[in-house]
């Protein structure tokens, strides 16, 4: 690893707006920057220890990548064992699988030394070795995250020439981070990062028309794991993969823990759709073959509730003894507290959001008692007309 210190402090403006242009799919940016601070816990307190800037380098024909420039820059610096270091690095591409691995391998080395990676682009996310370099990034204790608009103001205000010149954001920064932070949950998949206000509100909000700026609804569940005494052994989020939908992940997750059979525990879900009919039918499966689970499903909105499989998929959940309901105020403050990454900040619900939740329940209610009338009656579901 090469020896280096030659970094700078600021970039051009026109440099930083397009090698942190946060495109989902990029060309030509083939350098890699990273802004990088430095702190210094000092009588309880931080203070800043360096900060600059850094990008590839080619050393006797061979690039060097920013990740291990800094690296070698820092370890050449007469650090103390006895203090700690806070570094935080914004990047205009996450780290390449090597890179992962050496910075992975850096932090269990040094105990004394805490990351947060903030990436402007993930880099090659649908290659495997990228995404198990940043899961043992995550595994070691760095926060890793994808720049939003605040870190690029940041940016631009500490490490662009930008003469007081105030940020003006490009086309389509706000729709890109949002895809680039659902790539980047899909990769980290299960590893309990709190949910961000922002993702929450979209997928979790039950309006019935996607509120502007739109963007595409998709499959969360949440789950805390619960002894009879209320005591929480196990919560997370899954969100669907492609093959696998979050509630599989989810059973898979419940079998993994190989739980007391001679013992009795609850599992709460909030989830973004009412379950498709194949989940439903496993999710049937897994109870009947668990009865010392009770599975309670809260959603905060019903999955194409007007096609006849997807109705029934409901109504044979209820028949296996799992509750399944609608969200409410209640539950969408519960699932704000235990899964949203939020500051503290108090639950602030959307507009019309008691509205859309009874409409909601009323819907649910009719698919369910409708079948339920129908069993008492001995007739078909076809045979009895009710709107749902």
């Amino acid at each position: 690893m090469p020896r280096t210190s030659d970094h700078v402090v600021r970039v051009a403006p026109g440099t930083f707006s397009f090698q942190f242009r946060n495109l989902l799919y990029a060309n030509r940016r083939n350098c890699s920057y990273i802004c990088y601070e430095v702190e210094r816990r000092k009588h309880r307190s931080c203070v800043s220890f360096d900060s600059g800037v850094f990008h590839n380098q080619v050393y006797a024909g061979t690039r060097c990548h920013t990740e291990l420039r800094f690296l070698s820059w820092f370890c050449a610096r007469k650090l103390r064992p006895d203090e700690h270091y806070r570094i935080t690095w914004f990047m205009s591409w996450s780290p390449c699988m090597q890179c992962a691995e050496c910075v992975a391998d850096f932090l269990e080395r040094y105990r004394n030394v805490t990351l947060s990676i903030f990436a402007a682009r993930l880099y090659y996310f649908q290659h495997e070795g990228t995404r198990q370099g940043l899961l043992r990034l995550s595994d070691q204790g760095a926060r890793v995250d994808i720049m939003s608009y605040q870190e690029f103001e940041y940016c631009w205000e500490k490490f662009v020439y930008c003469q007081r010149r105030p940020f003006k954001p490009w086309k389509k920064l706000k729709t890109n981070y949002q895809l680039l932070v659902a790539e980047l949950e899909d990769i980290l998949g299960n590893t309990m990062n709190l949910l961000r206000e922002t993702l929450f509100k979209q997928q979790f909000g039950n309006q019935p028309r996607v509120p502007a700026p739109y963007y595409r609804r998709k499959t969360y569940l949440c789950y805390q794991l619960r002894q009879l005494d209320d005591l929480t052994l196990d919560r997370g989020c899954f969100r669907n993969k492609k093959q696998r939908h979050a509630e599989i992940r989810f059973i898979d997750k419940i079998n993994s823990l190989n739980l007391n059979p001679r013992q009795s525990y609850k599992i709460i879900c909030y989830i973004t759709w009412s379950p498709c009919p194949n989940c439903a039918y496993e999710l049937v499966n897994f109870i009947t073959r668990n009865d010392h689970l009770n599975l309670q499903i809260f959603a905060s909105r019903l999955y194409f509730h007007w096609i006849k499989p997807y109705r029934k998929g409901l109504q044979q959940l209820q028949e296996a003894g799992i509750s399944v309901a609608v969200m409410t105020h209640t539950e969408f403050e519960d699932c704000w507290e235990q899964f949203v990454d939020n500051q503290s900040r108090p639950f602030q619900p959307w507009d019309k959001l008691e509205q859309y939740s009874a409409s909601i329940k009323r819907r649910l209610w009719r698919i369910l008692t409708h079948h339920a009338a129908c069993r008492i009656l001995g007739r078909s579901p076809l045979q009895v007309d009710v709107q749902s």
